[in-house]
């Protein structure tokens, strides 16, 4: 009897103390990051203010967790701003202002003391890192040519446990990324395409509802492990050609879509500070050739936005099928959820269609962020904050040291507080500039020949950059060049 007593007793101990040691290790475990990069996507969301949008699954996700305002990327265009994310470091030479920038500096190195990015350095802190998509420049993490057989070289050599991708009927990442519904793509048909496609299909019938299928089904696998995991899921819309299925085209009625509201070059300003719109012009089924000398028809511009729309509701679908499936696993109760867009897009503002410049609508972007320790009474951060300081963010945020320094600064600490932190400054280059944006102002200085050099905005009086400021303003430009100087990193002279 006594020995039925004890073994009742030591069973009892036995499941308490395994509970406890259950309990220890689940808040001891490091958390899950899910990082979804979202191409050319400005903040033209709901959760951004814009009530006509549909977004619902990405306003879900910024009501559970941090929106950032005041986000700004390094460089507004691709390869670039992604070099930033990637290794938190503001551009130093004309090479990281390339597409090509990571292929230039990171791929193919032996692997050094420090790590070729911030997915490196959680691939070697114990994470299993995985990657579909674009998250680094190449449309699927693999280096060749648009036109190229597929290669086996990683555009990032060091950090990934596993790169996967399926680019479906169009065999390539590069393919797939340019595609359209019947198979072909921008290159196979020469270029003479339209800029836009509202197709008959399944979201699968784009590639990049192969990618959220792709997800959902990694995540199962990623659950069953016994370590922590990184999943970079690299979506290709709203990136031209603005193709994504006729359903989502449908949610909106384009006389409803508003148009820029300042649709004309600006006052006192260079050309050579915008450009042609070359990327638009390229597809050569173009309803109209955009330029700074022809402006757009309303109608076209409407049509270019009612497209624009619709491929991020199409992307805004993908992204919940695989939220919901974070939920349905329990993974999102330790999960990070991090949604960033690459840069901004003229919509027709400035009379150009595209990125590629250095005011605002090409370089804030949208950047969401929900984590288990982030927590905030109001959940909309106006403090301005820099792509390249989404890096070491992470990395305090799942407690890895870095022993070495990076251009970014983690923002923590801005969450944990009710100050906006007024001197926060984010720096940006391009076309021979350098840009920086406090809260109220963007100035800019360019390292050219052409008149005017220097160009100041006012975002909060008048919030639309159509006049540059510059001339009038002598003090507030020379209040702020100093902070300008210090983001020269010699960038112009290299």
């Amino acid at each position: 009897m006594i020995d039925r007593f004890l073994n009742v007793i030591f069973i009892c101990v036995l499941i308490e103390l395994l509970f406890t040691t259950s309990h220890l290790q689940a808040q001891t475990q490091k958390p899950n990051i899910l990082f979804i990069a979202i191409d050319d996507l400005r903040p033209e969301l709901g959760c951004y203010g814009n009530d006509i949008i549909h977004s619902p699954n990405i306003d879900k996700l910024a009501s559970q967790g941090i929106v950032f305002n005041n986000h700004f990327v390094q460089v507004p265009t691709c390869g670039a701003s992604r070099y930033s994310l990637l290794t938190g470091m503001r551009p130093s030479k004309k090479a990281h202002l390339s597409n090509k920038a990571i292929e230039l500096e990171v791929s193919g190195q032996s692997e050094q003391n420090r790590p070729e990015s911030f997915i490196h350095q959680l691939k070697r802190n114990g994470y299993y890192t995985v990657g579909m998509g674009k998250i680094s420049h190449s449309a699927d993490g693999l280096l060749y040519e648009y036109e190229e057989e597929v290669s086996n070289k990683r555009e990032l050599t060091h950090s990934w446990s596993e790169l996967v991708f399926n680019p479906g009927k169009w065999q390539t990442g590069w393919n797939s990324f340019f595609g359209y519904a019947n198979g072909e793509n921008r290159q196979s048909l020469k270029r003479k395409v339209k800029p836009y496609e509202a197709a008959e299909v399944e979201d699968a019938g784009y590639v990049d509802g192969l990618t959220a299928k792709l997800a959902v089904s990694k995540l199962e696998e990623l659950k069953n492990k016994d370590q922590p995991f990184f999943l970079g899921v690299g979506f290709f819309k709203p990136h031209l050609p603005f193709n994504a299925p006729k359903k989502y085209w449908d949610l909106y009625d384009r006389n409803e879509i508003p148009t820029s509201l300042n649709p004309l070059v600006p006052d006192k300003v260079n050309l050579k500070s915008l450009h042609n719109s070359g990327e638009l012009n390229g597809y050569q089924l173009t309803d109209e050739v955009v330029n700074l000398a022809n402006p757009i028809s309303m109608e076209y511009a409407k049509k270019l936005n009612h497209a624009y729309y619709a491929s991020i509701s199409y992307i805004d679908a993908q992204v919940g099928k695989i939220l919901k499936e974070l939920e349905r696993l329990e993974l999102n109760k330790n999960t990070i959820v991090v949604l960033w867009g690459d840069h901004g897009w003229h919509l027709g503002d400035q009379q150009v269609w595209g990125k590629h410049t250095l005011f605002d609508v090409a370089l804030r972007s949208a950047l969401i962020i929900k984590a288990p320790t982030m927590m905030m009474d109001n959940n909309k951060v106006e403090t301005v904050v820099e792509t390249v300081d989404i890096y070491p963010t992470l990395m305090k945020l799942c407690d890895i040291e870095m022993t070495y320094k990076t251009d970014g600064e983690e923002f923590t600490k801005i969450l944990n507080s009710t100050e906006t932190y007024k001197d926060h400054v984010a720096y940006s280059y391009f076309k021979n500039g350098i840009s920086i944006r406090t809260k109220q102002y963007r100035l800019t200085k360019y390292f050219r020949q052409e008149e005017p050099t220097i160009e100041l905005y006012d975002l909060i009086n008048e919030q639309d950059e159509s006049k540059n400021l510059a001339q009038s303003n002598p003090k507030i430009v020379e209040k702020f060049m100093p902070l300008l100087e210090k983001g020269d990193t010699g960038l112009y002279r290299n």
